[in-house]
């Protein structure tokens, strides 16, 4: 059998750092120029705006969680903190648009009078930090679903500063207070739209599905391919966090194990070609029935061998 393990040697943190800096520095500035122009509107979004902050906490304190050494009880280390963290991020982030919405159609019946000129102001300052924050995380969000939400979250933001500028400066000079209300609900759907695939991928994680980036079958047939193996069975691909995979597999090899290796390169296919960072391989002589437990398939026709993939 062999074991494999692989670490990510990556370090967000200053980007974590510096984001979460400018975002804690725009709220307090938020909430009191809410204050002083008596606008619930910048208030309101300033409440939002800490969720903004929790999020990135959240996702900071997972990258830290994710690089602690396996012990006893945990014995692939905290790495999944990153996928809660990521569930959390989606969550919150549809908690927001649900508490916007609210607000949204409260506010049909009886538009309140708000400045817009003190909004608009504050919202482009808003554009600013969010897009400067969306920016520093974009790399990062490519590979890793956890920083991909905190990224989202401030995209979303970005998005709903430029709207409440565009909304401010109508209301100042227009006067027509329900265009408010009427935008922050076009803002959810879009934030919703943009947070559903966040949310489907971090709950497929969670329940350890294979990574939506990760090509099952092709890997399936890169095994049974292998010099010597005349069947698989249990092959298990599943996420140890937002950024490393893992995978378990039976190779059945009637003429006994291959050598180390042989194994090593296998080990370094799946790491380079496929995306899998930890693999445990078992060898077996076919000499007897293996079963497995969890679910059972249609034996599947490969290359003239027995092959079940479960």
């Amino acid at each position: 059998m062999a074991h494999h393990h692989h670490a990510d040697s990556s370090n967000p943190g200053r980007t974590f750092v510096i984001t979460i800096f400018l975002n804690l520095v725009f709220v307090v500035v938020e909430f009191a120029y809410g204050f002083l122009a008596n606008s619930t509107a910048l208030i309101a979004d300033a409440g939002h705006n800490i969720s903004d902050v929790l999020g990135l906490l959240l996702a900071w304190g997972a990258v830290i969680l994710a690089r602690s050494q396996p012990s006893k009880r945990y014995t692939y280390g905290l790495r999944s903190t990153s996928i809660l963290a990521a569930l959390a991020n989606a969550t919150l982030l549809l908690l927001a648009c649900g508490a916007i919405a609210w607000e949204a159609v409260h506010r049909f019946s009886q538009p309140p009078v708000i400045a817009g000129l003190t909004v608009s102001t504050v919202a482009a300052v808003g554009i600013v930090i969010n897009g400067l924050s969306a920016l520093l995380l974009m790399k990062g969000s490519k590979g890793d679903l956890n920083i991909r939400g905190a990224y989202l979250h401030m995209l979303a933001d970005t998005a709903v500063s430029i709207a409440v500028v565009i909304t401010g400066l109508v209301m100042f000079y227009a006067k027509w207070y329900l265009l408010d209300p009427v935008i922050s609900l076009v803002i959810v759907v879009v934030i919703v739209i943009g947070t559903w695939g966040l949310l489907r991928d971090s709950l497929r994680l969670v329940l350890s599905a294979v990574p939506a980036h990760i090509d099952a079958s092709a890997i399936d047939a890169y095994l049974c391919q292998l010099e010597g193996v005349t069947d698989i069975h249990d092959l298990h691909i599943w996420g140890l966090s937002t950024t490393e995979n893992a995978l378990t597999v039976h190779l059945v090899m009637p003429n006994g194990h291959p050598g180390d290796t042989f194994m090593d390169e296998i080990v370094q296919t799946l790491k380079e070609q496929y995306s899998v960072h930890h693999c445990t391989l078992q060898i077996e002589l076919g000499t007897t029935q293996h079963a497995c437990s969890l679910a059972v398939t249609k034996p599947v026709q490969h290359r003239h061998r027995h092959h079940r993939h479960h």
